[in-house]
């Protein structure tokens, strides 16, 4: 019997635990951090802004973005009274409509859209940063 009830505690506790971890993780902004990562509001700017690019930037192939895979959270950085912006730096592979997958690396900014108002996305595909705007191969991104 003391060796059910010294189970049970142990679950309890388990429990008791990772329900605190989740109200932590919501109370400091990171609710489901890889469902931040995966909203279809910044996976849509991406896919959109992408199709701008290579529309306009000269000598990139005429492709779209297909499908995202692999969506995961690297990094992230609350804002805080040293860090104004809140940070979530994420990553994922694209399929493109050429049959081929690459790394996208993309960076949301809270608060930071046109006026302060909603967030920000900044985006680099790799092999697609013509002018090198995020370094060789998206390093400023990862």
């Amino acid at each position: 019997m003391a060796r059910v009830s010294t189970i049970l505690a142990a679950a309890f506790s388990a429990l008791v635990s990772a329900t605190g971890a989740q109200a932590a993780d919501a109370q400091y902004g990171r609710p489901d951090a890889v469902g931040a990562c995966a909203e279809q509001r910044y996976l849509g700017k991406i896919s959109s802004r992408f199709d701008h690019q290579v529309k306009n930037v000269p000598n990139l192939p005429d492709v779209a973005i297909t499908d995202f895979r692999n969506i995961h959270e690297h990094r992230y950085i609350p804002d805080d009274e040293d860090h104004p912006v809140a940070r979530r730096y994420c990553g994922a592979t694209v399929l493109l409509s050429d049959g081929r997958s690459r790394d996208l690396w993309y960076l949301i900014e809270s608060r930071m859209g046109f006026v302060g108002i909603g967030d920000n996305v900044e985006f680099c595909v790799s092999g697609f940063d013509r002018w090198y705007v995020y370094n060789g191969r998206c390093r400023v991104l990862r």
